[in-house]
């Protein structure tokens, strides 16, 4: 989740209604449309407190969490439809510049995107136990608020004091959506119960005062001063954050008791319509759900079939559902402790950077650390995910493991995970994506799923190319989770779209893949909760392969592939249609 503005979640409407948000009025036309670009984008700050701190900006509103309401959201998409309107109004694409053109047809795709998105903004679930924000609020202090002295961490502490009132503003949306029947199913809620009971019931020692006393620790500050900040961060928690998360508890047991038992968002009046646009959203395409779910049955069939090479390669006598099971309960495949498993990931990725010049002409300028997730949300956080640098240095590219079970950590996929989150997957590209220095903000800042997951996943098959997985086991776990993306579109469109339970789409990963019974869980727990997303990774990924596919035919001896890499990583995230036109005019260009 990343908490920007008014609580926006990635590819998701904004939550909560409340009165008194900020307004902003569209940046005024200027004969450069970059300095249109960056008004807009200070525009969009004023709004943001959250987005600044992401940004490594430390002003004024340094201490504040910003408007949570509806009325937030609203100001913050009338912002960008204004603004999108004056762009049309104001310049036409003809006479710009190439780099110019490409901004104001992603900024024109955005606005669209929003517009189709934001009438569904209410259905979106403010606590669950993926992107809720009973964990994100703390994991936001923990990982992005940064206290470099004294006054950073007073305005920690303003933090900790605002959680009240913001918890409070999201309880009371939440309780609304809830009486229309926005709710997640019923076994969702015993995982946000236990975030907020790891929190309330660690007392003074919970994650956020632990993590602040840690950072106070560090600056060179009297003891009189510090101890007055701890003191006063233990009021603010005490005072504030602690009342709101018992009122939280409250809420969310209230809810449990009447929460529903089907599981897709099928079942809300306007589901159809919302799933198709989440689909459009996540995907950049007009696919439809069927059409979806059936390149996922075709990929997994294709990917089961690289899979038995591998078996026999093994010598392993049995079926494929053997072989998974085999490699799923062995306890050669699982680490026995977390520092095997982080020191083994460490030294994939370092053989991986000194490989990189070889296949990329630009490189990350950002250094990359591997974190375990933090305790206090680690049971129902992801098995991993990865946090993007600031543009300012102050912050690294973090890669998070979830090593809450080792079981469900398979030393198999160790690499292919890495190269997804870290080299040469998403650290690679969101670090050359943040130092973009002549592209408008919202495009160094922002995203599309297809493109950066489909770069992830793309990744992955690419430290093959580049001499990797030379564990027979390991290239079966690449494949595995290629496979595993492969059975998101199938699961994903199956729980939303085909109505099917969250027992049946858990049967099919069981049947159909090498992953072992907590993984899967948690994964069709994950995507009954994120509609959509998990199907933006395999239709990135393919249409990246289509389009070095049909790179190398038409080039033959004349294609580079670093300067292929190029051309998709250096325009940052665009459209899938858009990143084939790029690719298309490259090859025009060389031949």
């Amino acid at each position: 989740m990343a908490l920007t503005g008014c609580a926006t979640t990635m590819g998701e409407p904004a939550p909560t209604p409340a009165t008194g948000a900020a307004q902003a009025s569209a940046p005024q036309a200027s004969a450069d449309i970059g300095t249109f670009f960056e008004r807009y984008d200070q525009a969009q700050l004023a709004l943001s407190p959250l987005s600044k701190a992401y940004r490594g900006i430390r002003d004024e509103d340094y201490g504040r969490w910003g408007d949570f309401s509806d009325a937030a959201a609203i100001a913050e998409e009338r912002l960008q439809q204004l603004t999108a309107q004056t762009m049309r109004a104001t310049y036409s694409p003809i006479d710009l510049s190439p780099q110019d053109t490409l901004s104001y047809r992603l900024f024109d795709y955005q606005a669209d995107n929003s517009a189709m998105l934001f009438p569904f903004r209410e259905n979106g679930y403010i606590f669950d136990q993926m992107n809720g924000a009973q964990s994100q609020l703390p994991a936001f202090l923990i990982n992005i608020h940064s206290v470099a002295n004294a006054d950073q961490a007073a305005d920690y502490v303003s933090r900790i004091e605002g959680l009240g009132p913001v918890i409070d503003t999201l309880i009371a949306e939440s309780r609304e959506r809830a009486a229309k029947g926005v709710m997640p199913p019923d076994w969702v809620y015993p995982y946000v119960i236990s975030d907020i009971e790891n929190l309330l019931n660690a007392g003074d020692d919970n994650a956020v005062l632990e993590d602040f006393a840690g950072k106070v620790g560090k600056l060179d500050l009297g003891e009189a001063q510090s101890v007055a900040l701890m003191a006063g961060a233990k009021t603010a928690w005490n005072d504030s954050a602690r009342p709101a998360y018992q009122r939280l508890l409250a809420e969310m047991q209230r809810q449990q008791a009447m929460a529903p038992t089907d599981d897709g968002i099928w079942r809300f009046d306007d589901g159809a319509a919302y799933y198709s646009a989440l689909l459009k959203n996540y995907t950049t395409t007009d696919l439809t759900a069927d059409q979806i779910h059936a390149i996922g049955l075709r990929e997994v069939e294709r990917i089961h079939d690289e899979m038995r090479k591998i078996m026999r390669e093994v010598g392993f006598e049995g079926d494929l559902q053997d072989f998974f099971e085999y490699t799923r309960t062995d306890d050669r495949f699982y680490y026995d402790t977390r520092e095997a498993y982080l020191a083994d990931a460490e030294a994939k990725l370092d053989a991986m950077e000194a490989r990189l010049p070889d296949f990329f002409n630009t490189l990350p300028s950002d250094p990359l650390v591997i974190k375990p997730v933090e305790a206090f949300r680690e049971k129902s956080a992801g098995k991993a995910f990865y946090q993007r640098p600031a543009p300012d240095g102050s912050r690294p590219g973090t890669y998070y493991v979830n090593l809450y079970n080792l079981k469900d950590m398979s030393r198999n996929e160790l690499e292919a995970l890495a190269y997804h989150e870290g080299l040469p997957g998403h650290h690679l590209q969101l670090s050359i994506q943040t130092q973009l220095g002549d592209v408008p903000p919202f495009r160094r800042f922002g995203g599309v799923t297809a493109y950066s997951e489909g770069w992830g996943l793309y990744s992955e098959e690419l430290g093959k190319d580049m001499g990797f997985y030379t564990d027979p086991y390991s290239d079966f776990g690449r494949l595995g989770m290629e496979l595993w993306r492969a059975c998101r579109l199938v699961v994903d469109t199956g729980i939303h779209h085909k109505r099917w339970s969250r027992e049946r789409a858990i049967q099919y990963l069981t049947d159909n893949t090498p992953n072992p019974p907590g993984d899967i869980e948690k994964a069709i727990e994950r995507y009954v909760v994120y509609p959509g997303q998990a199907t933006a990774y395999m239709i990135g990924k393919l249409k990246i392969m289509e389009l070095r596919e049909r790179a190398q035919s038409e080039l033959g001896d004349d294609f580079d592939i670093r300067a292929f890499h190029d051309v998709i990583l250096k325009s940052g995230p665009v459209p899938l249609a858009i990143m084939e036109e790029n690719v298309d005019a490259w090859i025009e260009g060389e031949s």
